[in-house]
This record gives C-alpha cells, sequence and structure tokens, in this order.
C-alpha cells in the first residue's frame, strides 16, 4: 500500500513539473498606454520565462491555437474608447490571447474577463491581424509594452523568443465623443 501511494505521489509531482516547464517561470506584470492623464488602456498580463536555446513556438507554445501566456490570458483595460484595425473597442475590461504562427500572428480579444485560460469562442469581439518582425536578440521572458507611434495611438508589441508582434490602437476622437467630453 505504502509503494502505491509512493508511486501515486511521484507521477503528480512529475506531472505538476512537467506542466510547470511547459510554460516556464512566470510573475504578473502591467503595462500602459496614456492617452492624456485620465484617458489609457492599460494590460496585465503574466511574464512567461522560457528557454530560448530550445524551440519554443511550434513546440512549447504550439502554432495556431489561441495561447494564455502563463495559462492565463492578458486583462485589458479600456477606460477610452479605442479602434484597432477599424474595429471599435469600448469602455471596459476584457481579455487577450493570443494566436502565434510561424511569421503572423492573430489578436483575440475577448468580452470575457474570465482568467482561468480559457477561451470561448462565443465570447470573441475582434480578432485582428497583428504585424510580425523577428528581433535580433532572443528575449527568453514574455513582455507586453506600449509605444506612442503618434498622439492618439500606441502600439501594443509583445516580444517572446525571435518574435514580435504588435497591433496599434488609437483613441477614438469622433464627433460624438467630442460631444460628451
Amino acid at each position: 500500500m505504502h509503494r502505491l501511494i509512493s508511486l501515486l505521489i511521484l507521477a503528480v509531482a512529475l506531472l505538476t513539473a512537467i506542466t510547470l516547464c511547459a510554460q516556464g517561470t512566470t510573475s504578473s506584470a502591467t503595462a500602459t498606454c496614456n492617452f492624456d492623464p485620465d484617458k489609457q488602456i492599460t494590460v496585465e498580463y503574466q511574464r512567461v520565462t522560457v528557454n530560448s536555446k530550445q524551440p519554443v513556438f511550434g513546440h512549447m507554445i504550439p502554432y495556431n491555437k489561441t495561447w494564455a501566456p502563463g495559462s492565463k490570458p492578458v486583462t485589458f483595460f479600456v477606460n477610452t474608447p479605442v479602434t484597432v484595425n477599424g474595429h471599435d473597442i469600448p469602455l471596459g475590461a476584457y481579455t487577450m490571447f493570443v494566436i502565434p504562427a510561424e511569421k503572423q500572428w492573430t489578436l483575440v480579444i475577448s468580452r470575457s474577463t474570465d482568467t482561468s485560460g480559457r477561451y470561448d469562442e462565443k465570447d470573441g469581439l475582434v480578432r485582428v491581424p497583428m504585424e510580425y518582425g523577428e528581433l535580433s536578440n532572443p528575449e527568453d521572458e514574455f513582455s507586453v509594452y506600449f509605444a506612442h507611434v503618434a498622439p492618439n495611438q500606441c502600439s501594443m508589441r509583445m516580444d517572446l523568443e525571435k518574435s514580435r508582434a504588435w497591433v496599434i490602437f488609437t483613441e477614438r476622437w469622433d464627433a460624438d465623443l467630442r460631444s460628451r467630453g
């Protein structure tokens, strides 16, 4: 009986270790784009650490499948209306996932705020292709950050291994919004 319990404990420990190694270690981080002091978009994400000397994409992180870094989706908070690739994103809280492919990533924004890591297509708000490029030096840690590319535009960039993918969020400035503000 003791042998069976010992084997069961060993099996659970091995499965836990394999799961943790598959996505590396994680810690939370945030990134914010400030359009002005009262208007911003913010993401909170898991910093996944990987060994970039081993194949990551297409192996540990499968291609063409919805991915939640660190097994948790990126949370996305919007307190000013924005657009991404021509799609309106209203005020609110959302989750974001990515679908990595070999030379093209897709950003998935979900109406759901469930951070369990599961994506349900019925909650999808928008899917947009991301620009893609290769980094000259590999990044061992998944990171998300914003860079202003115009007064009312922020590029959200995601880096891991030799991959960089990005999209541009634009603050909406239509006549209807100005009349309320």
